[in-house]
C-alpha cells in the first residue's frame, strides 16, 4: 500500500509551538501530521460533536482513514501496510486525538491490538489472510483482554480454549470494555488452554460470526460516547486449530500488544490537550467581559501559560520516547511514564479549559467538556493511571506493589 501522506502540501506549524519541536520532526513526519491534520478538521471535526451527542462511532470517516494509511502504519507495506517510523505512528495518533479519543482508538485497536498480534506471532499465512484487509478497512477488529472481574489483573482471566481431539479449539468466556467490538469482524481473544495457569494465555483469531459469538454494546456510557464499546460473550465458540497465533505464549504476549497501543496513546493525549488548549486560546482572545477580552487578565493567562508547559513538556517526552522505540532501545516502563504523564496533564488541561469558557464549555459545539470526559476514559484504560504509577514504582526500587 502506498502511503497518502506526502500528497498534501504542508500546513502552518501548529500554534503554541514555543519551542520550535516543529523543527525536530522530518520532512516526511510534518507531511503526515499535516495530511492527518487536514483530515481531522474537513472530515472528523464537522460530525465528531452530533455524533458524541448521538452515542455513535461515525463510520463514515473509516474509507477516509484506511485511504490514509492510518491502520497498522508501521507494519510492512507488503501487508498493505505504509512501513512508517514509530513517531510517524505517535504524530497520526496525536492527530486524530485532537479530533476525538474515540478517532484515536478505533485506529489504535485496529493497528496496536489487532494488526500487530497478528503480525508479531501469527503465521505468515495468517498474515497475508487478514492484513492487507485489516490494513484498507474492508476487515474491522478487536482486541478481547478485559474480563468483568479481571481488568488490571489480566492474569486472572477465566475465559478458557479447550484443544479438541482433532486439532480445533473451543472457547467459552466473556470480555469486557471491547473498543470496536459490536462492528468487528474478526476479534484477538485471549484465553486460557491449561487450568487456572497464566502461562498458558494464548491469542487466538476469532471471526465474530462464528456460532456461539455475540457483542452487545454497552449502554449507559458517559465519555468515549463516539466509540463502539461491547461486551463480548464466547459460548462454545469452536475455532479451527489454525485460529491459534502460533507464536503467542503466556501474559508477555497481550502485554506487548498494549505497550504499543500505551505508545499511541501517549501521543494521542497531547492531541486532546493541544485542541483544548487552542479552543482556550480562541476564546480568550474574543470573549469580552468588563470591556475588555478574558484573555487579557492575569488568571486566564496564568491557565494558558500552564496549559502551554505541560503540552510541551508532553510532546518532548512523547518524541523522545518514539525515537527511541525508533532505535530499539526504549522500555515498556518508559512507555507506562509517558502514558501516565501525558493524559494526567491532557485531563487537567481539558478541565481547565472548560472552566475558561464558563458556561460556554459544557456546550457540544465547544470541544473541551467532550475531550475532559474522553480522557477520563483513557485515564482508565490500557493500564489505569496507578498501575502505571505501580510500574515505575517497580522499576525504581526493584519491589513489586502489585496485589497488596
Amino acid at each position: 500500500m502506498t502511503s497518502n501522506f506526502l500528497a498534501s502540501p504542508e500546513l502552518a506549524p501548529h500554534a503554541g509551538d514555543l519551542y520550535g519541536i516543529d523543527a525536530a520532526f522530518t520532512e516526511e513526519e510534518r507531511a503526515i501530521r499535516d495530511s492527518i491534520r487536514r483530515f481531522v478538521d474537513e472530515q472528523v471535526l464537522p460530525v465528531i460533536g452530533p455524533a458524541y451527542v448521538d452515542g455513535r462511532f461515525p463510520k463514515e470517516i473509516i474509507p477516509g482513514m484506511a485511504e490514509l494509511g492510518v491502520f497498522g502504519p508501521t507494519l510492512p507495506e507488503k501487508y498493505g501496510c505504509a512501513g512508517l517510523s514509530s513517531v510517524a505512528y505517535g504524530i497520526i495518533c496525536q492527530e486524530l486525538e485532537r479530533g476525538d479519543s474515540g478517532v484515536r482508538s478505533f485506529a489504535s485497536v485496529q493497528g496496536s491490538l489487532v494488526m500487530y498480534p497478528i503480525y508479531a506471532f501469527g503465521s505468515e499465512e495468517q498474515r497475508m489472510k487478514y492484513l492487507p484487509g485489516l490494513a484498507k478497512a474492508d476487515l474491522i477488529g478487536c482486541f478481547g483482554l478485559t474480563e468483568p472481574d479481571f481488568g488490571s489483573n489480566p492474569a486472572g482471566m477465566i475465559t478458557r480454549a479447550a484443544r479438541q481431539s482433532d486439532g480445533s479449539w473451543v472457547l467459552n468466556g466473556s470480555k469486557m470494555w471491547i473498543t470496536n467490538g459490536s462492528t468487528a469482524d474478526v476479534a484477538i481473544i485471549w484465553a486460557k488452554t491449561e487450568g487456572d495457569d497464566p502461562k498458558s494465555i494464548r491469542g487466538f483469531i476469532v471471526e465474530t460470526d462464528t456460532k456461539g459469538f455475540s457483542a452487545k454494546d454497552q449502554k449507559g456510557k458517559l465519555s468515549l460516547r463516539a466509540s463502539d464499546t461491547s461486551e463480548l460473550v464466547l459460548d462454545d465458540v469452536h475455532v479451527p486449530a489454525d485460529a491459534l497465533l502460533p507464536n503467542s505464549g503466556g501474559l508477555k504476549s497481550p502485554l506487548m500488544c498494549l505497550t504499543q497501543a500505551r505508545y499511541g496513546i501517549a501521543w494521542g493525549a497531547i492531541g486532546a490537550a493541544m485542541a483544548c488548549f487552542e479552543e482556550a486560546v480562541a476564546y480568550a482572545k474574543t470573549r469580552v467581559m468588563f470591556d475588555k477580552p478574558i484573555g487579557g487578565t492575569q488568571i486566564q493567562q496564568v491557565r494558558l501559560a500552564n496549559m502551554l508547559t505541560e503540552i510541551t513538556k508532553g510532546q518532548l517526552l512523547a518524541l523522545h520516547v518514539g525515537r527511541m522505540k525508533d532505535q530499539g532501545t526504549f522500555t515498556p516502563q518508559m512507555v507506562s511514564l509517558a502514558k501516565r504523564n501525558n493524559v494526567d496533564i491532557a485531563t487537567d488541561i481539558a478541565r481547565e479549559t472548560r472552566r475558561l469558557l464558563g458556561g460556554n464549555g459544557i456546550l457540544a459545539e465547544y470541544a473541551a467538556m467532550r475531550h475532559m470526559a474522553n480522557l477520563e476514559s483513557v485515564y482508565t484504560y490500557e493500564g489505569t493511571h496507578d498501575v502505571h504509577s505501580l510500574i515505575l514504582g517497580q522499576a525504581i526500587t526493584g519491589l513489586n506493589a502489585f496485589g497488596g
